[in-house]
């Protein structure tokens, strides 16, 4: 994947996940990086250039790394759990759904 590519995946990720968020909790985004407060506490979403992944810290399930599968158009676990919506989602107790642009 080019680093256009990734910019502009990241990029629509970050900003659907603030406004669907947004309805249910603090959700802001700054910088490519998007906080989150909810009930248990802060997560931290943020695009990791380098890598090419989307980066989680959660006060729940902790620190994840997730990376663009093509076939599945989703931001799935690098370690082999779920996909970046659903866990998400899980954790804040809301249905989250994201198009690759």
């Amino acid at each position: 994947m080019s680093d256009s590519a990734f910019e502009t995946l990241a990029d629509s990720l970050l900003a659907t996940l603030e406004e669907k968020l947004g309805d249910h909790v603090d959700a802001e985004l700054q910088g490519g990086i998007l906080t989150v407060e909810g009930d248990a506490g802060t997560w931290i979403v943020n695009k990791h250039a380098p890598t090419k992944q989307i980066w989680l810290s959660s006060p729940v399930s902790g620190a994840r790394h997730y990376a663009f599968d093509a076939d599945g158009r989703r931001w799935q676990d690098t370690r082999g759990g779920d996909d970046l919506l659903s866990v998400l989602g899980a954790e804040l107790g809301v249905e989250l759904e994201w198009q690759a642009p």
